[in-house]
């Protein structure tokens, strides 16, 4: 089994709904899911020009492979309706392989750990919420320290449980 961390965020309808349907959705994926962070709501970056997401860190192990555990990813985005018709832009339901255990991969449909996880507040702050030590070979410090030393301050806060 390979330990594998992935983002999830939504920024289109019932954001909360969406998350938890992903969520649910990832044990028939292939993963068996052993943390959830608290859900944060977050404001856009790169394409500003829409609505804040919802987002969250989901901590779990899977046999797959990577490539076959992103293709699983997206047939749960396809069958939710999300759509990426702007890079950026507004989704449904959007879930980003993180970290696939210590590996480091660079394919063109898929580079672990995600390119942009360590300047993304609304990838660091729930990762730091279910695991704060995690290292991986290619950083300088932990999943803390990287949230401390981060230039990123677009706004990241916890969103109301209810």
């Amino acid at each position: 089994m390979t330990s594998v961390f992935l983002s999830l965020g939504s920024n289109i309808g019932d954001r909360a709904a969406n998350l938890k349907a992903g969520i649910a959705a990832l044990p028939d994926a292939g993963l068996r899911v052993s943390k959830v962070s608290s859900f944060y709501e977050t404001e856009p970056v790169d394409y500003l020009q829409q609505d804040w997401f919802l987002n969250c860190v989901v901590a779990g192990e899977t046999k797959l492979a990577a490539g076959a555990l992103l293709s699983k990813l997206r047939d749960i985005e396809t069958r939710m309706g999300s759509k990426k018709i702007i890079a950026k832009g507004p989704r449904i339901l959007d879930i980003d392989i993180l970290l696939y255990g210590d590996e480091t991969i660079a394919a063109s449909e898929l580079q672990v750990p995600h390119p942009r996880m360590t300047q993304r507040r609304f990838v660091l702050v729930p990762l730091a919420e279910i695991a704060p030590e995690l290292r991986h070979p290619s950083w300088h410090g932990s999943v803390e320290d990287l949230l401390a030393a981060t230039t990123d301050r677009s706004e990241v806060r916890r969103a109301d449980p209810s």
